[in-house]
Parts: structure tokens; C-alpha cells; sequence
């Protein structure tokens, strides 16, 4: 009995108007007709279908196609193969570029539009966007979190290598104040930390003395912060944390 043109456009996921159209121009003709007239397609005619699909799919023409599936000399199982190649070829480049936008999604977290490649050279082994979701969550709301991302979204990766040299400079001279023997409350430490300060101003969001000794009370309450500071130096968030509070005060 064949198959009705609504069976046939519902299996296909086409609509109606597209079957008929494809019989108005000679590329897919229904082998049979009901007594009414009404379009009857065959099992041969649905894997013709699936083929025009097929090629509809890689972003042939309706001629192309037709020419393609109507050469006497063409061998079926060859085209199969043929559309198999390009579809797979196809199916990789959109797996690359839905990985390229998932890198992309999750870049702007944070703000930081780098490839990964270029996060590596810029952030090393320390993912930028590991605590995004718990950052977003806790000061979502915040003008300074508004700020930071308004900054970040900015930054190219010359920006964030700025970044990094400044802070690699500044937790170079904190280690040797340290080394030095010197006491969190020396001026050399305040000093330290008032640029700790400064640096979080500039790149990334005011930081009020307020603002920077409640981070200053995390970098040492919070063991991923700690571990993170004092993998420079044993000790170093402790002694950044009493330098904070102690430039805190001078400042006040």
C-alpha cells in the first residue's frame, strides 16, 4: 500500500510541503497513488529520501543532488560510502566547534576569553576558572564582582601575561622580605601589601582595606587559598595576612 505523504514527512522530520516539492521538481517521485490520488511512497522511495537528506545534510543543491542520484553509471553502495566520509568529516568539524563554544561558555565565567592553550601559558597548572560557579554564587551580586567581569571580558592574553608578571614581581620581593627575616609589621611587609591592594584595584576591582582584610582572613581560613600562597613560601599566608592588618591600621 505504500506510504502517506504525512507517515513519510513525519518519519523524514521534512515537512509535507517539502515531499511536494520534491515531486513538483523530479528528485523524489512517489511510486504509487492512492485511489483518491493522494502520493504513496514506496520503501525504495523513502531510501531514495534518506539519501537526498543525506546529501541536503552536507549542503548540496537540489540539481547537484538530483544529477548525483540519477547517473546510470553511479554505484549506490560508492555514493553510501561517499556520504559516510563527508558526514563523518562533517560530524568532527561540529564536534570541534561545540568544544571550541563549551571553552568559550566557560571562559566567560570568568571573563577570561583565552583559548586553552593560551590559559596554559598564562595560568599554568592553576585553572582561573576552578571556583567560578562558587565566586559567581557568593558575590554574584556585588559591584566589585559587576567590575571584575567588566574588566576581565577586556583583557587579551598581553593583558593577563601583564598581570601575571606584575603578581610573579611582587610575590618575588614578598618571599624575600620573608627570607630577610623581617616582621609582617615591618615596613617593607606593609608596603607589600598596600601593592597587593593596588594590584587588585587596578586589575581587577576596588578593594577598600575593609575588603582586603576579609580576603586576607580567607587566604589563610580557606586550605585551597593557603596551600595556594604558601607553595611559594611555608608560612607566606600567615605573614601576608598580619601584613595586610598591619598596613590596614597604619593606613587608618
Amino acid at each position: 500500500m505504500g506510504h502517506f505523504v504525512g507517515q513519510v514527512a513525519g518519519f523524514a522530520g521534512v515537512t509535507v510541503r517539502t515531499l511536494h516539492h520534491y515531486d513538483e521538481i523530479g528528485l523524489l517521485t512517489p511510486s504509487g497513488r492512492s485511489g483518491a490520488g493522494h502520493r504513496r511512497y514506496s520503501d525504495a522511495d523513502l531510501d531514495r529520501l534518506q539519501r537526498i537528506l543525506f546529501y541536503r545534510e552536507l549542503g548540496f543543491p537540489l540539481d547537484e543532488v538530483a544529477a548525483l542520484l540519477d547517473d546510470p553509471d553511479a554505484d549506490p553502495q560508492a555514493q553510501l560510502r561517499r556520504q559516510y566520509e563527508l558526514l563523518s568529516a562533517r560530524i568532527d568539524r561540529l564536534q570541534k566547534m561545540a568544544a571550541a563554544v563549551r571553552n568559550a561558555m566557560e571562559a566567560r565565567k570568568m571573563g577570561i576569553d583565552l583559548t586553552p592553550e593560551e590559559k596554559f601559558e598564562v595560568f599554568g597548572d592553576h585553572d582561573p576558572e576552578a571556583y567560578a560557579d562558587e565566586v559567581q554564587e557568593r558575590w554574584g551580586g556585588t559591584d566589585a564582582y559587576a567590575e571584575s567581569q567588566r574588566k576581565a571580558a577586556s583583557y587579551t592574553k598581553e593583558d593577563w601575561l601583564r598581570i601575571r608578571q606584575a603578581y610573579d614581581d611582587w610575590m618575588r620581593r614578598l618571599v624575600a622580605v620573608i627570607e630577610a627575616g623581617q616582621e609582617p609589621e615591618s615596613e617593607a611587609a606593609m608596603d607589600l601589601a598596600e601593592e597587593h591592594r593596588q594590584q587588585i584595584c587596578e586589575f581587577h576591582y576596588g578593594c577598600s582595606y575593609d575588603m582586603q582584610t576579609n580576603l586576607a582572613d580567607m587566604f589563610v581560613a580557606d586550605e585551597r587559598y593557603r596551600r595556594n600562597l604558601d607553595k611559594d613560601k611555608e608560612g607566606l599566608a600567615a605573614f601576608l595576612k598580619e601584613a595586610i592588618y598591619a598596613n590596614a591600621v597604619r593606613r587608618a
